[in-house]
């Protein structure tokens, strides 16, 4: 499988195994437009291979933190219409695609990062991981995230991370079904998984998974109204400031006098 040079990842190859590492970390590992396109081109190159895992890792301090409000921000002070639908595509691709996918945390991940999450068939953690969902403290919500949320976890405890925005540890995670499995030492225990996992042929996967997905079709049922509901908020005006408050001077809604 042959993959080009990126500029927000790094992609190892140990057959039949994909490591691929979000790496932006001068931008606090953020989802930009450029990481979801490169992300898109790896898992489309990975489906067509003979490749069957692919294990997504950030950096040792945080796994994801979101989306990038400073990439959003333009530079007049508005705000650009950023589509969600390439987003929500690449976490379906990561939760139906014919490949079983990890998600390895370590530290923080905080928003969009949780869609990486709750879109893998198995996640692994370190004890250091934090997961959160702060979208609502800024007028936002989770909404392409919660399809994803809700098949993993159900609906009441996706509807609890959500209304509280506070971080849980990998303890809590682990006790609510986001995390499988989780330990101090998290490379030995993903290599544990691994060496399970490169069992499994590449046609005994895509069954299962075309079942799975079948068996459980949430995730293309709720996509138009999740893109819908984003853009909603998005669209926004009182969000949109605080958004660029937060950019502009880091302080949040309730600390630059919005009622």
């Amino acid at each position: 499988m042959d993959l080009m040079n990126y500029r927000t990842l790094k992609v190892k190859l140990q057959e039949p195994i994909c490591f691929i590492q979000l790496y932006r970390p001068d931008a606090n590992n953020t989802i930009n437009e450029e990481l979801i396109l490169e992300l898109r081109q790896v898992l489309s190159a990975v489906a067509e291979s003979g490749y069957t895992v692919v294990v997504f890792e950030g950096l040792p301090q945080v796994f994801c933190f979101g989306a990038d409000f400073a990439a959003i921000k333009q530079g007049d002070g508005t705000m650009m219409e950023q589509d969600p639908e390439p987003l929500y595509d690449l976490w379906y691709q990561m939760a139906t695609g014919p490949f079983i996918t990890i998600a390895h945390v370590r530290g923080v991940v905080n928003a969009g990062g949780m869609g990486f999450v709750a879109s893998s068939d198995i996640v692994i953690a370190d004890e250091s991981a934090q997961f959160s969902l702060s979208e609502l403290l800024f007028g936002l919500i989770p909404a392409c995230v919660m399809p994803f949320l809700i098949r993993k976890i159900g609906f009441q405890k996706s509807h609890y991370l959500t209304t509280m925005t506070q971080p849980i540890t990998a303890e809590q995670a682990y006790r609510c079904g986001l995390v499988d499995a989780y330990e101090k030492q998290s490379q030995s225990l993903l290599r544990k998984h691994l060496l399970r996992l490169r069992r499994l042929s590449k046609k005994a996967i895509i069954r299962y998974k075309t079942f799975m997905n079948n068996l459980n079709p949430l995730l293309q049922q709720a996509k138009s109204l999740a893109l819908a509901t984003n853009r909603q908020v998005f669209g926004d005006a009182e969000n949109i400031a605080a958004i660029e408050r937060y950019v502009t001077d880091g302080s949040f809604p309730w600390e630059g006098g919005r009622q």
